[in-house]
């Protein structure tokens, strides 16, 4: 049940992230949850490796419920991680472009075409 709230809260920060920056909402909700599980699974597979490689056979003999609740701090980070970069790079990107509605409107330099 935590997981499924997990997942619920992590697409829809997303999601709204896209929505915001106007891109692919839904694509965005898919990707943060996946890198969510991205991270999760790869931060389990490597502390089930160093354990492994310090005392062998720990693996077998330990509860798969604690190595799964190790990895969840990293998942979380690395969907942190996702978060923070695209909000990043998506505010330069909409910091960068310019306002051009009223570029090819109004034109005060040309004193024989009048204002409206």
């Amino acid at each position: 049940m935590l997981g499924l709230l997990l997942i619920y809260f992590v697409g829809r920060k997303f999601y709204e992230l896209a929505f915001e920056f106007d891109k692919s909402r839904w694509g965005y909700a898919i990707a943060g949850v996946v890198s969510y599980y991205a991270g999760t699974i790869l931060s389990a597979l490597i502390i089930a490796t160093i354990i492994e490689i310090n005392s062998p056979g720990y693996i077998t003999e330990s509860n798969e419920w604690a190595v799964s609740l190790l990895g969840i701090p990293f998942g979380v980070l690395v969907c942190w991680g996702l978060f923070k970069t695209l909000e990043k790079n998506w505010s330069k990107e909409k910091a960068a472009q310019p306002n051009t509605l009223d570029g090819g409107m109004i034109n005060s330099n040309n004193p024989d075409q009048p204002n409206a």
